[in-house]
């Protein structure tokens, strides 16, 4: 049997939750509470497999509680349960050891699939959520540190042109141009146009 905690400030939540895991054989619905003011306590009492955490909570919320818990009981895995896809939730609950980040919206099936997935030392995630930890991680992300005009001035330099040649072909001064540059080896902590051109093209 996998043994089941659930935080949730909502006691319908809380009800549905229980109904479901009762639906299943393999799962045992052990205890809730409405927030993570005792989260050390309860896991010590109730010693659970996999923890639904829900995020919004008051007092103390589901990021404070992952925290707490990943850092006393490891091995006990945190399914984030939310009803917001907010991406620095998403990344802080990934970075503090959360298993998985599920949509409260999810199918039902579902919810049972992703407690089953992180039991066994899966990843579950919902699939809009998934695709914004790619978006994240995705090279193409680092452009972004850069403006829009400083983005043009490295692809020019990129393709061999010189500060002259970048200068004439967006129309404006060298010394804007120099500008830009200094400017883009500040923000890429380098210093050479060597090192702005190869981190152009690994991060393309």
């Amino acid at each position: 049997m996998i043994r089941i905690f659930a935080f949730d400030d909502s006691l319908e939540r809380l009800n549905s939750l229980k109904a479901l895991i009762s639906l299943s054989d393999n799962l045992e619905y052990v205890g809730d509470a409405e927030n993570c003011e005792n989260v050390l306590s309860k896991m010590e009492e109730f010693y659970p497999d996999v923890v639904l955490m829900d995020i919004n909570m008051p007092i103390v919320d589901g990021l404070e509680g992952l925290k707490q818990i990943k850092s006393k009981f490891p091995q006990i895995k945190v399914l984030i349960q939310t009803a917001f896809d907010d991406s620095d939730k998403i990344f802080q609950s990934i970075s503090n050891g959360a298993s998985g980040y599920i949509l409260k919206s999810d199918h039902p099936t579902r919810i049972l699939q992703a407690i089953e997935e992180v039991y066994e030392g899966g990843a579950a995630m919902n699939p809009a959520i998934a695709k914004r930890v790619l978006d994240y991680f995705s090279p193409k992300k680092n452009l972004e540190i850069l403006t829009a005009k400083e983005q043009e001035v490295l692809k020019s330099l990129a393709e061999g042109n010189s500060y002259k040649m970048v200068a004439d072909i967006l129309g404006v001064s060298y010394s804007t141009i120099n500008s830009h540059t200094k400017h883009i080896y500040e923000k890429l902590h380098i210093s050479s146009l060597g090192e702005a051109i190869a981190w152009y093209y690994k991060n393309l």
